[in-house]
């Protein structure tokens, strides 16, 4: 998420008060918060989900669209998201 550089603190206080609501979701294992090191205002979350199943229900919720919609307001450039699985080589 590239957050314009005066809103990076309005971002870190909404995630701050909402990390745990996140972490506590059925099927969410984690949630951790990441900052690029080169550019100050980019961070990344990174959550671990049970399934993709919990992830959806997940973005379905009023948790999500309530957070959603007071963090995109914040961006510079339009936010990415992947889901990714573990590769075992």
């Amino acid at each position: 998420m590239d957050f314009e550089p005066g809103k990076v603190q309005t971002f870190l206080a909404l995630f701050s008060a909402t990390r745990d609501k996140i972490s506590s979701f059925k099927g969410c294992n984690s949630v951790e918060l990441l900052n690029s090191v080169q550019e100050k205002n980019i961070y990344f979350t990174y959550s671990l989900w049970e399934s993709e199943e919990r992830l959806e229900a997940y973005r379905q919720s009023e948790l999500f669209k309530e957070t959603w919609a007071k963090t995109k307001v914040l961006f510079r450039n339009k936010a990415e998201a992947w889901s990714v699985i573990k590769t075992e080589l």
